[in-house]
């Protein structure tokens, strides 16, 4: 009797299990673009652009935000060609978002050909890398990489947030991370403290916005084939680029459908392949599962092969040591005294 009652409490708890499983599936809330006032960042080339093109392929009316005013305008006509009826919004902006002024000005402007309503959703693309190794980087070049990987999203992210509360209207917040937001290496010491950063903000506004109705989603993708890639990677170390060697670059228009199926799947970490999978469910912490079966499957993935794959990287960089003192000592870097710099 025993037995069969302690065969049936195991029975019940697997069952709970695969029904917990299979409700973690399902999509609690389907999100639909068509006709919604959607306001992306970086939209003049790579990833923004690709969202952007993705939107209005599905009715949105869209709002994109660059630097480049000539890239802007390429951009907007590449765009015009992919509308779906005559009534859709199409408009481009030129404003600098490393600047929080100018991030508040950039949505007041997109919101006017909207009767001054601010955007349904806000997708924030823009962003740069510069690679480099941390002792021949100066106070100038880290904030630079903190302007350029955290302010330039959260700027926008503060100036909206504001607005819709005060408006008392729903939004959404769409962030794009890196997979260097869940790890790092030898290379991105400007540049992934900000995705780190960027983690840390979206967890806390998940948290706090539904205070408000407002969304928060962020995506995790690795190296995405773009013009910035491209810039990237001519001042990228030689070790770093070595280290990446393996990794093909994703193209943005795959990326882009990634995010928006993600959003659609009311996903908080978005997380497009397999490996930023792994990555996310080994760093999971508080975050939201997606499917608790598939989620313990790539954790249990990370948990064998990414010590192995640390153990590696590692190993490269410590064959890399000789190699490495002849650079530095070719660029002069020993004849400054650190203390005085």
């Amino acid at each position: 009797m025993q037995l069969l009652d302690f065969q049936s409490i195991i029975l019940t708890l697997i069952l709970s299990a695969l029904t917990f499983a299979l409700w973690t599936m399902r999509s609690t809330r389907i999100w639909n673009p068509r006709c919604q006032f959607c306001y992306v960042t970086g939209g003049s080339s790579g990833l923004g652009l690709a969202v952007a093109k993705a939107l209005i392929k599905r009715g949105a009316h869209v709002t994109i935000v660059a630097r480049n005013e000539e890239r802007l305008a390429n951009a907007l006509a590449k765009l015009e060609g992919f509308r779906q009826n005559p009534d859709q919004i199409i408009r481009s902006y030129s404003f600098s978002l490393t600047d929080a002024d100018a991030s508040k000005s950039a949505l007041e402007a997109a919101s006017k050909d909207h009767g001054g309503k601010y955007p349904d959703a806000v997708f924030m693309c823009a962003g740069a890398a510069t690679p480099g190794f941390f002792v021949e980087e100066d106070a100038q070049s880290m904030q630079k990489g903190m302007d350029n990987t955290y302010w330039v999203q959260a700027y926008t992210a503060l100036a909206y947030t504001k607005q819709i509360v005060r408006d008392k209207t729903p939004g959404k917040l769409v962030f794009t991370c890196s997979l260097l937001g869940y790890m790092s290496m030898i290379g991105y010491s400007t540049y992934s403290p900000g995705k780190h950063a960027l983690r840390g903000l979206a967890e806390t506004l998940r948290s706090e916005l539904i205070l408000y109705d407002c969304s928060v989603h962020i995506m995790f993708p690795g190296n995405i084939d773009s013009p910035g890639y491209v810039e990237e990677n001519r001042v990228k170390p030689k070790i770093t680029l070595e280290i990446e060697s393996t990794d093909k670059a994703t193209a943005p228009e795959a990326l882009a459908i990634e995010l928006i199926h993600g959003i659609e799947r009311d996903e908080f970490h978005i997380a497009p392949d397999k490996l930023s999978n792994i990555f996310r469910c080994s760093t999971i912490g508080a975050t939201p599962h997606h499917n608790l079966l598939w989620d313990g499957f790539y954790a249990l993935i990370g948990w064998i092969g990414l010590p192995l794959w640390r153990r590696d990287v590692d190993s490269k960089i410590l064959n890399h040591r000789e190699e490495h003192n002849e650079y530095l000592t070719a660029v002069g870097f020993f004849k400054t005294d650190p203390l005085m710099d």
